[in-house]
């Protein structure tokens, strides 16, 4: 409302850089404290929803994630065997913008972190948050390193297992685990694919994305019951082994030039959605710390964003009171939408469920994606 309002933002990923890079570009007073100290983004490639585009335009960051990003159109769905099953058009939703597209994760912060550091956002890094005093009117926060500090707004971007969500919330209910794991690994671009491309099989998703000139990451989606450790000098040998059961050339040709270079990642897949209210006082929760997702539609990372975009647009528009609530309720339907469908489609590739639901839900959920935010 033109007031300058002091904020602190927990949290330097994707949705907390995101709200600083907004927040402060509109005449806030922006700390931004993130624990880890080399502010490091790990992981492999990331599968971009084309709504994203949007949101980076917003940030003014499209134009250089063309420079080292890949933009596609469609997702192209295959049978183990390479016979092609559907194609689900991904329209345009950003002028000068394809429907979809991928991205190197490090690459992709290093994006954001250098636009955070273009504006007045006074960055902390190796700092967490260890203490609030919430108030109707303002919040005292104490950090890890001894210092305080006074604020207007607390906004807790700090992800799926958020110190700021346990402080605030301590009974919001705890990440999922869903019954699937994820592995990635960086590949040179396989000939022949143009756009995402999904292999489906009976207890495995396998599909390839592109994230810049000459590279692409895959990503494998595995059923396991029970969430495992699984060591790290084992995980690209059995990666290897379970591409074996996609008879498709495309996939052989990838596992078998899988090698210590491919920087394979293993992650199990949780999820969490926390009910309503997302505020409390003057903290409010974004990203991952109030609706962590699955990746099985690609859009965890633009939902996240997109709730630096409309608290952002709230914000300047009336009181924090305001602001918070009418984000909640601008955010909760899409959001619950996003979560719940990933779970389903899990559920789906686990064995509940057929592959033309599989589909019609993917298809339904881009739908309602392209949506305006």
């Amino acid at each position: 409302m033109g007031d300058k309002r002091r904020i602190l933002i927990v949290g330097g990923g994707f949705s907390g850089m995101s709200a600083a890079i907004l927040l402060a570009e509109a005449g806030n007073a922006v700390d931004l404290v993130e624990i880890d100290a080399g502010w490091r983004s790990y992981g492999a490639g990331i599968s971009l929803n084309g709504g994203i585009f949007r949101v980076f335009a917003r940030l003014g960051i499209l134009e250089a994630f063309k420079a080292v990003g890949s933009m596609t159109d469609g997702v192209e769905m295959r049978s183990p065997a390479d016979t092609p099953v559907a194609r689900l058009p991904t329209p345009s939703l950003q002028e000068g913008a394809t429907g979809n597209g991928g991205i190197l994760r490090p690459v992709l912060a290093k994006l954001l972190s250098d636009r955070v550091r273009s504006t007045a956002t006074k960055v902390r890094l190796g700092i967490s948050a260890t203490g609030f005093d919430n108030r109707k009117d303002g919040v005292t926060v104490t950090f890890s390193d001894g210092t305080s500090g006074e604020y207007d707004l607390v906004i807790g971007a700090d992800g799926l297992y958020s110190t700021t969500r346990a402080a605030i919330f301590p009974d919001a209910p705890k990440p999922r685990y869903i019954g699937q794991a994820v592995w990635r690994a960086v590949l040179p671009l396989p000939a022949g694919i143009e756009t995402v491309t999904m292999w489906i099989g009976s207890k495995l998703k396998y599909g390839v994305n592109g994230v810049s000139d000459g590279r692409a990451y895959l990503f494998v989606t595995e059923d396991r019951p029970t969430n495992d450790r699984v060591p790290e000098d084992a995980q690209l040998e059995i990666l290897r082994g379970l591409l074996q059961g996609f008879p498709a050339k495309t996939v052989q040709d990838i596992a078998a030039g899988l090698n210590a270079d491919s920087q394979v990642i293993y992650r199990p897949l949780e999820q969490m959605l926390m009910p309503r209210p997302w505020h409390r006082g003057r903290v409010v929760l974004i990203g991952d710390a109030v609706h962590a997702t699955t990746p099985h539609m690609a859009a965890g990372a633009m939902i996240g964003m997109e709730d630096a975009v409309v608290l952002a647009d709230e914000l300047a528009a009336q009181d924090i009171e305001g602001a918070l609530t009418a984000f909640q309720d601008r955010r909760w339907e899409r959001c619950r939408m996003v979560v719940e469908n990933s779970g389903r489609l899990a559920e789906i590739e686990q064995g509940h469920g057929t592959p033309e639901e599989h589909q019609r839900i993917m298809g339904q959920t881009l739908g309602a994606l392209a949506a305006p935010i």
